[in-house]
C-alpha cells in the first residue's frame, strides 16, 4: 500500500471519529439498552423484566471501563486471527 493511501485512510478515520463529536457538541451518546427500555415502557407500562444482571457495576465509569475492556479484548482476538491467517498465507507462498 502506498504511503499516500495510508495517509488518506488515517485522515478519513479521523473525520469519521471526530466529525460526529464536533458536529454534535452537546449530544448525549446513550446506549441501545436505554432506548429499548423507553420503547418497551411505551408499549407495555406494566412490563416486568424477567432477568436481572448477575454483576451490577458500582458506577457508570466502571461500566464504561468494562465495556471498553470487552471491546479491546474482542478486537485483539480478531486482529490476532487475521495476523495468524496472514502469516500462514505468507509461509505457504514461500
Amino acid at each position: 500500500m502506498k504511503k499516500s493511501t495510508k495517509i488518506l485512510i488515517i485522515i478519513l478515520l479521523f473525520i469519521i471519529i471526530i466529525g460526529p463529536l464536533a458536529m454534535m457538541k452537546n449530544a448525549e451518546f446513550g446506549g441501545a439498552d436505554g432506548e429499548a427500555e423507553g420503547v418497551i415502557s411505551d408499549i407495555d407500562p406494566n412490563y416486568q423484566p424477567w432477568f436481572s444482571s448477575i454483576l451490577e457495576p458500582a458506577s457508570g465509569e466502571i461500566e464504561s471501563l468494562l465495556f471498553a475492556f470487552q471491546a479491546a479484548l474482542g478486537a485483539s482476538v480478531i486482529a490476532y486471527y487475521f495476523g495468524y491467517k496472514k502469516g500462514l498465507k505468507k509461509n505457504a507462498s514461500d
